[in-house]
């Protein structure tokens, strides 16, 4: 049986322009290579899973190849490039800080830091999560950091940039690297479905895009489990199911009640979705969304900022055009209220009905101001 090798690992860019979603950082890399203006010490922070440790190995894998090509990336063919692929690279060193933070690890780094590359031309030293070295360490880093051997590259990772001392900061050309954008992870999904010969919907890629929350990584974890689940046809409705995600189709349906007045008809469609599992604050946080949607696409200018599907997002203008402004408004206050007192409220479920209730009386309550 072959051994199955997760997304993330199997599609992990082997160059700059196969960074998904990062390209001004991969330019100004690229840019640094080129001309040789390389720092002596990099900080890239941002929230997980955007490609900072992987852009990190690709900065150190391309500076040592030995043959570049005329758009600055790793040949791929050199003994450096090979060494870094089978994991035998003499020149990268990786440190994650969160289990070798005291002195005695920064201490034995520094002494590793004096001997130079035995191929190519830069020993580069990747400290993964370095916010979690302990304020001793940190002291006994600065000297080495202030002042390394010609040969020595220090790239730093971090998701939590405003825990490293000043000092530290100081010393590093800093990037900030972006959270993923929703048509960017859904663009990466399908590349990788058609790789791999399955047929993605769009509708689901890009529930599998939101769920992620901006990050790639959790993207191809989410994509391996559906696919799991789903086998060759990865379909909207068996995403939903897996996920255990509120069909947007309920809160179209809610809105309309509401606009009809019909507040029995919005209790009954809460009540089946409560039976289907469904926590309360889980579904009236849904429902805040698609106030918000609905602001968003009843106005051209603001359309832009829908992060759904074509086909969904056709859905959402066919549906504000029903809507008036101050409906909207006063509905997000509604459910925005709702939300923020639901841990406080001794009866949660009867919390919900109310705002329900609420919701289904607005339109009326407004058309005789």
């Amino acid at each position: 049986m072959e051994n199955f090798i997760v997304s993330a690992r199997k599609y992990r860019p082997g160059t700059f322009s196969s960074v998904v979603g990062q390209e001004a950082i991969t330019s100004t890399l690229k840019n640094a290579i080129r001309t040789e203006h390389l720092a002596h010490a990099y900080l890239f922070c941002g929230p997980r899973g955007v490609g900072k440790t992987t852009c990190a190995r690709l900065f150190a894998k391309t500076i040592n190849c030995q043959n570049l090509t005329e758009d600055f990336e790793p040949c791929g063919m050199c003994e450096s490039c090979s060494s870094f692929a089978e994991n035998r690279s003499y020149n990268i060193h990786e440190l994650d800080a969160a289990s070798n933070n005291s002195v005695e690890d920064i201490r034995s780094l520094n002494e590793q830091v004096r001997i130079p590359p035995q191929i190519g031309k830069y020993s580069v030293y990747i400290i993964d999560e370095v916010h979690m070295l302990s304020q001793s360490a940190f002291n006994a880093f600065l000297k080495t950091l202030e002042e390394p051997p010609a040969h020595a590259i220090f790239v730093l990772a971090t998701t939590e940039k405003h825990k490293i001392l000043a000092t530290i900061l100081s010393r590093c050309q800093i990037f900030d690297f972006n959270r993923m954008e929703i048509k960017d992870i859904e663009g990466h999904l399908q590349n990788i479905a058609k790789l791999e010969s399955i047929q993605l919907e769009e509708d689901a890629a890009n529930i599998i895009a939101q769920k992620a929350d901006g990050a790639m990584r959790d993207a191809l974890s989410i994509f391996d489990q559906v696919v799991s689940f789903c086998g060759k046809e990865v379909t909207y409705e068996k995403v939903l199911e897996n996920l255990n995600v509120l069909d947007y189709d309920y809160y179209f349906k809610l809105v309309d009640h509401f606009l009809e007045a019909d507040y029995l008809q919005s209790m009954l469609i809460f009540n089946e979705i409560q039976s289907k599992g469904f926590e309360g604050q889980h579904f009236i946080g849904g429902l805040a969304r698609h106030f918000r949607d609905l602001m968003v696409a009843s106005d051209a200018v603001t359309i832009k900022l829908l992060e759904v599907s074509n086909k969904i997002k056709e859905l959402y203008k066919e549906q504000a055009s029903k809507c008036s402004q101050p409906f909207l408004i006063e509905g997000l206050k509604i459910v925005a209220d709702a939300d923020f007192q639901y841990k406080a409220a001794t009866n949660k479920r009867l919390h919900i009905e109310l705002a329900l209730i609420k919701l289904a009386q607005l339109d009326a309550k407004l058309k005789k101001k």
